[in-house]
Parts: structure tokens; sequence; C-alpha cells
């Protein structure tokens, strides 16, 4: 058989197949543009069975494109709470504000006015101009590569600009006449629920006959990938700080910075617990210098906090990062004369916990013959502060008075000292639905308030 005909048999048993296989999706219901481009971002990185409540309950507090543009970015981001990525829902308000100032409200059915949208790249805009405009857009993602690197057999790296370029010719020219959208959804099902990375279900499969890697045996080699880079680990102490007198029942947490990671975002106050080497994960720190190193932290930001014990650990992925988190309660002090002696226990710990990590980085240098790395990601918040804190509160240098000390802690706007300058604030239980927390803080911050961690100080 040869190439076209090759080609034929594929669009044409796809397409049957999916007539009678496709999953009713909330999504597919309407062919509606804002429904399409909202649904095709949230599946970026996540599992259509994820998505769905999300979908539903964004559409429902969201259903136009004026409704998304004009909401408070708070709410947009409550409603993605979980999903993770939470950039892609910041530039899909962003996107939201363009069509209604660019387009009138209505969805650009240009493809380089829809490309223009922020947060919208190549997969994206063919999904949304081919599901949604039936026009005969390509939409390639890695579950078309991979099937389509399977069943035409080919041996080139799909992590390549130019493959996704050979891949993005080759779907176009498989779409049937007229058929863009379910074609372009068939083979996204095909990817999604047969041809699988790890275990393809080939003897189920509508293009099977003809598939060239099943008929070489290469199914499980294909695609061709690069290997992509680990994440660089990140150990990070974590505070539950437990309010008392007019805070009590209230935990402290804190606003991330507009830009950067997690951005505007609420938080759990946490530190850098020490400079780790890009490659491999350090040790846990031990509790008493954690412990002493976060309360310098928190004292440094104007809060005066005694950790009380470890209550857990927890792990958060990012694309690039990972963060071992060893997560403290601490109790709020009322006596500003604790801060000197915590002000001294941070030293002290700072100093022996650094002393005996560099020791054991200089073992390690000179038996890998590398030089060992001391790279602290500065644009992080807290990431410098274990660090600063141990130099400069030897000598008193951000000291402050009772006065101080009081003001800043009962504060609920923007805490500017030698530290990070963010928005601190204590919350009960009642403010949880109306602020958006990363999922790793909002677990730990629920398992509080539900009393998982009312042993730690007993």
């Amino acid at each position: 058989m040869g190439l076209m005909e090759q080609k034929r048999h594929f669009s044409v048993n796809l397409l049957d197949w999916y007539m009678i296989n496709r999953r009713d999706l909330p999504w597919r219901r309407h062919n509606n543009p804002y429904f399409t481009w909202v649904s095709e971002i949230m599946l970026q990185q996540t599992r259509v069975d994820t998505v769905i409540p999300y979908f539903n309950r964004f559409i429902g507090n969201f259903p136009t494109v004026q409704a998304l543009a004009e909401a408070p970015e708070e709410d947009v981001l409550k409603n993605w709470e979980g999903l993770g990525y939470y950039s892609r829902a910041r530039n899909l308000q962003a996107a939201a504000r363009q069509v209604m100032e660019l387009h009138g409200g209505e969805m650009p059915q240009d493809k380089q006015a829809v490309f223009a949208l922020k947060g919208v790249g190549p997969y994206t805009a063919g999904a949304i101009l081919s599901i949604a405009f039936n026009q005969p857009q390509p939409a390639v993602d890695g579950n078309v590569m991979r099937v389509l690197s399977r069943y035409f057999l080919i041996d080139e790296d799909i992590m390549k600009g130019s493959t996704r370029v050979l891949m993005e010719e080759l779907a176009g020219e498989l779409i049937p006449e007229g058929r863009a959208r379910d074609f372009n959804q068939a083979l996204m099902e095909l990817g999604a629920l047969v041809c699988t990375p790890k275990a393809p279900h080939c003897l189920t499969c509508p293009v099977m006959e003809q598939c060239s890697g099943r008929i070489a045996g290469r199914e499980l080699t294909l695609p061709v990938k690069t290997k992509a880079k680990p994440p660089r680990p990140e150990q990070r102490l974590v505070a539950i700080v437990e309010g008392r007198g007019a805070h009590r029942g209230q935990v402290l947490v804190r606003q991330r910075p507009d830009t950067g990671l997690l951005a505007r975002m609420w938080e759990l106050p946490h530190v850098l617990a020490a400079p780790a080497a890009a490659s491999k994960k350090a040790a846990p720190l031990a509790d008493e210098p954690a412990m002493a190193l976060l309360a310098g932290s928190l004292w440094a930001e104007g809060f005066a906090a005694r950790p009380e014990g470890l209550a857990t650990h927890a792990e958060h992925v990012f694309s690039h990062i990972v963060w071992s988190l060893q997560v403290y309660k601490c109790t709020e002090q009322d006596q500003s004369s604790e801060l000197p002696l915590i002000a001294a226990e941070a030293r002290a710990a700072y100093d022996a916990q650094a002393a005996t990590r560099e020791d054991t980085a200089s073992a390690s240098a000179e038996s890998s013959g590398s030089p060992e790395s001391d790279t602290m990601h500065s644009s992080e918040p807290g990431t410098a502060n274990a660090q600063n804190i141990a130099t400069s509160l030897n000598d008193g240098e951000m000291l402050m008075s009772s006065s101080d000390v009081s003001d800043l802690a009962l504060s609920t706007t923007t805490l500017t000292g030698k530290g990070d300058g963010l928005t601190y604030r204590w919350i009960g239980p009642e403010d949880m639905d109306k602020m958006a927390f990363p999922n790793i803080f909002l677990k730990l911050i629920s398992s509080y308030f539900a009393g998982a961690y009312d042993q730690v100080n007993d």
C-alpha cells in the first residue's frame, strides 16, 4: 500500500471509529468558541477527568468572554485552584480582555488574530479554529505526535521544532474536506484512549492494520523524544503560625509577588533551607536549626513566632522545580522580648548547620572533582532569608522596638522589612473560599483547620 492509500485509510477509519466511540464531554455539546478555548487551556498538562468539574464550575461562574474579562483576578484564580499551572488562568483572562477590546467580545476566526491572544500557541489556535469553526487547521500536541510517529514510523525527535513543523504539515494533509472539527477531535481521542504512551491498545486501534510502527514492532519505542532535564530540587521550611489573642483561631499567610512563580497567590510563609546542588537532593535540615531559622525568617518580616515542632513533610512538583517541604507548627508570640532570643538561636543554628554542610559539600566536591554549587534563587520569596538573617542578626541591625513589632504583627497590609516586601494576613477557615492558594498550601492549611496538627505541641 502506498503513502496516499495509507493516509486515506487512516482518515476514513479514524472518523468511523470516532463517531461511534467519542466521549460525551461538556465542551463538545456546543460548538461554542469560548467553551472550546477554555477547555483546551484547561486540558494542557491535565487529564480530562480532572478538567470536567473545573470546566463546569468555571463556565458556570464565567459563562461568557465578557464575564471572564470583567471578573476580579482573584475570583478567576480561586476557580482555577487545584488545576495548577496558574499562569494559564491569568493568560486566559488577559486574552479575554484582548477579545473584548480588539474583537468586540467575539472570538476571531482569523488564524493570526487567534494566535496573537495571550497564552494561545499553535496547538490551541488550531484546536479553536478547527473545532469551533470547522476550519481545516491542524492541532498538533503530544498525543497527536505520538499517533503520527507510530502510524507513519517517523523517527524524528518530537522535541525539535522541525519535527513539529513536519507533523503539522502531515496532520493538515490528513483532514478530510469539511470534517476538520470531527477529525482533529478524533485524532486527540485516539491518542488519549488507544495509542497511549506506555501501553498502546493496538488490538482495538481502528488504524492498526496499516500502522507502520506496529508492523515494524516499534510501537513501544516511538515517538523519539529527548528526555527533559530533571526538575531542580529545593528544600524549604514552611511555617504554620497559629495566632494568639486577637488572632486566635487564625493562621498567618502571605501573598506572593506580582510576577514569577505562582504570582499573586496566597501561601504559608516559607524559606529556602540552604543552597543545594541542582543535581541532587539535600538531606533534610535537622529540626532544631530548621526551627530557629524559620523563626528568624518570620522575625525579619515582623512576626514573633515560636516553632513548636515538625507537623508534616510534603512535596510539590513544578515543571522545573521540586519543593521538599518541612512543615513546622509555630505559635505567635506576644512578648517582643522573645525577639533577641530568636535572633541568637537563628544565628547559632545557622552557623552550626552551615559548617556541617560546608564540610560535607567540600568532601563531595573533592571526591567528584567538580565545584560545589551555592546558587541561591533570589527571585523566590524567602529565598535568601535564612542566609541573610544569619549574617545580620548577629549584630542586631534588624532589631525593632516593641511598638514596631506590635504594629507589624497586627498589620494586614504590605510589610516591608529587610527581607521581602510581601502582603501578610491572618485568616480563619471562613476566609479560605475568598483567597486563591496553590494546591499544596491549600491542603496544608485545610489540614490545620481540620485539626490534623493538634498533637504537635501537646
